[in-house]
C-alpha cells in the first residue's frame, strides 16, 4: 500500500497524482451534527475506530469474537486487541485496505495491524489523538479538504446543531486549522412517515406533529406538516433527501388512478391506521407510493436531489435485534424486483413534469442494469439529472465500484457521475474517497493504455476531477 497502490499503469498513476486531489463532497453520511458542532476529540482509538461501525462488527463476529468485545462493555483496549486479532484475517475484504489507509492517513503509521504490532499502534495513535490539532472533528475536515458533507436527519429534527455549526462557520470563516469552514448540510430522511406497516407508525405521526407544533389528525395535516418541515430544511441549506427503502413501492388507487380518487382512498387509509385499525399490504403500499410521490414533487420544486436506497432487508436476526437494536450489523441484501415499480413511479412524476434530480442506489448488484437503463428514460434538461449511485455498503469494494462504473460507461455517461460517498458513521472514513479515486484512475488509465480511449491527459484529467468533486458540487447547487 505505497504511493502507487491500486494504480497499475503509468497513465493511472499520472491521473491520480495530478488530477485526483480535489476536495471531498461527502454528500451522504451518518455523522453526528452534534459531534461536529462540539468539535469532538476522541479519547482513544477504539472509540473512534470501532464505535458504531457495523462493517467491523460483522467481521468481528465472523471471527468468533464475543459480543462483549464488539458492542458490549469490554475495555476499549481489549476491543482494539480483538480488532487487531481480526485484521490479519481480512485479506480479500476492503476493510483490510481501509484499516491500513486509516492508520497511514490519520496517524502516519505504516505498520500492518496484528496482535504483535497492536501495543505500539495503540500508544502512537492515542498520543496523536490527544495532542494533534488535526484530529479533532474540524481538524479532520481541514486535513482531508472536506468541502461539504450531507448528514442524515429526520423531519422532526430541530436542526439546532446545524444552526450552531452554521453560526460557528460565519464567525470563523477563513480562520485557522480546526475552525468550521466545511459546509454541513442536513438531508431530509422521512422513512418513518412512509412506513405505515410498522407498529409504531401512529406514535411516530404524533411525535412529528409535536415537533411541528401541530396536531396531525388526517392526511392533509401530514402533508402540511411535511411541507413546513421541508421549508425549514431548505432554509438550513438542505439540498438532498434520502429514502431507505426495502423495496421500490408502487401501488395506485384501487381503480389504478393517480389523481383525486387516489388521494381520497389514501386519506381514508391514513385515518383508519391512526385510529388503530390494521390495513392490508396493498393499502399500505398505496399510501407509501402516494406520500413518496408528494415528497418527490416537493423536492423537484426546491431543486433538491432525491436519493433512493433500495434492496436492503433489515434486522434479519430477530434475537440480535431485540438485544442490540437496529444498525448493529444484521442487515443484508434483498432481492425484490425493482424495474416495473420504479418505472411506473418515475413515469407518474414525469406526467406531471415533476421528476427531481435523482440518485438511484441498490445493494443488489443484479439491480444495476435495470436502474441504469430506466433512469436513462428520464434524463433531460440537467446534465446527469438521473444518477446510478456509487456502489454502496456491501458493494463499496473494488469489484463493486468497477462494475458500477463500467456499467454506467456502457449505458450512460460515466463522465457525468457524481462519484463517491462514505455512507459512514465514522470520522475515520475519508480515505474511502482516496480508495475510490485510485480505482477510478486505474480504470480510466487502463482503458487509455489499452487504446480503448484517447491518451488525452487534459480530457481524462478533467473527467477525474469532475467525478471526484465537480459533478456533485454542480448537481446539488440550485440553479
Amino acid at each position: 500500500m505505497d504511493r502507487d497502490f491500486l494504480l497499475y499503469t503509468k497513465t493511472a498513476r499520472k491521473l491520480f497524482h495530478e488530477a485526483a486531489g480535489e476536495p471531498i463532497f461527502d454528500y451522504h453520511c451518518h455523522l453526528s451534527p452534534r459531534e461536529i458542532a462540539e468539535d469532538r476529540r476522541f479519547t482513544d482509538l477504539a472509540s473512534m475506530w470501532l464505535g458504531g461501525d457495523h462493517y467491523k462488527w460483522r467481521v468481528l463476529r465472523a471471527n468468533g469474537v464475543d459480543e462483549a468485545f464488539i458492542t458490549g462493555n469490554a475495555e476499549p483496549y481489549d476491543k482494539f486487541l480483538a480488532w487487531a486479532d481480526t485484521a490479519p484475517r481480512l485479506i480479500g475484504n476492503p476493510l483490510y485496505h481501509w484499516t491500513h489507509l486509516e492508520l497511514q492517513r490519520y496517524f502516519n503509521i505504516d505498520d500492518t495491524l496484528n496482535r504483535e504490532s497492536a501495543p505500539a499502534i495503540w500508544k502512537a495513535a492515542n498520543d496523536r489523538l490527544q495532542n494533534d490539532p488535526e484530529l479533532s472533528v474540524r481538524g479532520i475536515f481541514k486535513k482531508f479538504k472536506v468541502y461539504a458533507l450531507g448528514t442524515t436527519d429526520a423531519p422532526e429534527d430541530s436542526l439546532e446543531w446545524h444552526a450552531k455549526i452554521a453560526d460557528t462557520g460565519k464567525s470563523t470563516a477563513g480562520g485557522a486549522a480546526g475552525e468550521a469552514s466545511t459546509k454541513v448540510l442536513p438531508s431530509f430522511r422521512p422513512d418513518r412517515a412512509l412506513n405505515m406497516e410498522k407498529p409504531d407508525f401512529a406514535a411516530y405521526i404524533a411525535q412529528l406533529g409535536r415537533a411541528a407544533g401541530k396536531k396531525i389528525e388526517q392526511l392533509t395535516d401530514l402533508l402540511a406538516v411535511l411541507h413546513d418541515r421541508l421549508d425549514l430544511f431548505d432554509k438550513m441549506g438542505c439540498r438532498a433527501a434520502d429514502h431507505g427503502l426495502e423495496y421500490m413501492p408502487f401501488e395506485a388507487a384501487a381503480d389504478g388512478s393517480t389523481g383525486s380518487t387516489w388521494e381520497k382512498e389514501v386519506s381514508g387509509t391514513f385515518s383508519r391506521v391512526l385510529a388503530g385499525e390494521k390495513v392490508d399490504g396493498r393499502a399500505a403500499e398505496s399510501y407509501k407510493t402516494f406520500l413518496l410521490t408528494f415528497l418527490a414533487e416537493e423536492y423537484h420544486d426546491r431543486q433538491w436531489a432525491m436519493q433512493l436506497h433500495l434492496g436492503v432487508i433489515r434486522n434479519t436476526n430477530s434475537r440480535a435485534f431485540r438485544e442490540l437494536g437496529p444498525d448493529t450489523g444484521f442487515d443484508a441484501v434483498h432481492d425484490h424486483p425493482v424495474a416495473a415499480k420504479l418505472a411506473r413511479f418515475l413515469d407518474t412524476l414525469e406526467t406531471r413534469d415533476k421528476v427531481p434530480k435523482t440518485i438511484l442506489y441498490s445493494l443488489n448488484i443484479n439491480d444495476f442494469y435495470p436502474l441504469a437503463t430506466i433512469m436513462g428514460s428520464f434524463q433531460g434538461k440537467i446534465p446527469g439529472k438521473m444518477q446510478l449511485g456509487s456502489s454502496w455498503w456491501f458493494l463499496d469494494h473494488k469489484d463493486g465500484m468497477e462494475a458500477q462504473m463500467k456499467l454506467l460507461g456502457n449505458v450512460g455517461l460515466l463522465s457525468a457521475f457524481v462519484g463517491m460517498l462514505t455512507d459512514s458513521r465514522s470520522f475515520l472514513s475519508y480515505p474511502r474517497h482516496e480508495y475510490f479515486r485510485r480505482i477510478l484512475c486505474n480504470l480510466i488509465g487502463t482503458w487509455a493504455e489499452d487504446g480503448e480511449i484517447p491518451a488525452d491527459f487534459a480530457l481524462l484529467s478533467g473527467m477525474v476531477r469532475d467525478i471526484s468533486f465537480g459533478n456533485i458540487r454542480t448537481f446539488l447547487e440550485k440553479v
